[in-house]
């Protein structure tokens, strides 16, 4: 029982010290050295976990993209108001990067893993799901008349660009966002995405 213990403990360490450097530094300027110095592991703890330090990001990588669109889901599902859900998940997106600032530099500023890469398999598939949830939520709205058709990527864009590029000025220490532009950021995405009035 104590080697399993110390087996979790060991990859815990792996991914929580990974977070810390490639937050910091970025994925391409960390070294394996510094995310075993990061993580306090041996070498061969390091391996017995994972392959390389791709391997270690495309895990981590897949595990925070997991964790944001469940919370997504979780908060948009409370809203039946079209005007409502686009409104809120804007607010959320500010709120979980405030409260996930490792997490929220990693999917704003990596890019994701291929699928050929490692994580890359289960970041397509995460995504594939992610987009399905929300396009059910997205289509009665649309059939009612109240939001666009638009395709995926738009309706990512449209929504929640601004608000990524807010994180962006927030996480280099450019700009602090206040209530009043968070509320901005809310009512531009519900203008952008609205069927306009006949």
């Amino acid at each position: 029982m104590k080697s399993v213990k110390n087996g979790r403990d060991g990859r815990t360490r792996i991914i929580d010290g990974a977070l810390r450097r490639f937050s910091q530094d970025g994925v391409s300027a960390t070294t394996l050295a510094s995310l075993r110095e990061e993580s306090g592991v041996s070498v061969g703890s390091f391996y017995h976990h994972f392959a390389s330090k791709e391997h270690v990001f495309g895990v981590l990588y897949a595990e925070t993209l997991a964790m944001y669109q469940e919370a997504f889901l979780a908060e948009l599902v409370r809203h039946e108001n079209a005007r409502d859900g686009i409104e809120a998940i804007v607010a959320f997106h500010m709120t979980w990067c405030g409260e996930h600032p490792e997490r929220a530099r990693l999917l704003i500023s990596e890019r994701p893993p291929r699928r050929n890469e490692p994580g890359g398999t289960e970041v397509a598939e995460s995504r594939r799901a992610f987009f399905r949830q929300v396009a059910d939520w997205w289509r009665p709205h649309m059939k009612a008349g109240l939001l666009q058709p638009v395709h995926a990527t738009m309706c990512y864009v449209l929504w929640l660009g601004p608000a990524q590029e807010m994180c962006r000025l927030w996480f280099s220490g450019a700009h602090q966002p206040s209530d009043e532009e968070i509320a901005g950021l809310c009512e531009a995405a519900w203008q952008s995405l609205r069927q306009p009035a006949a």
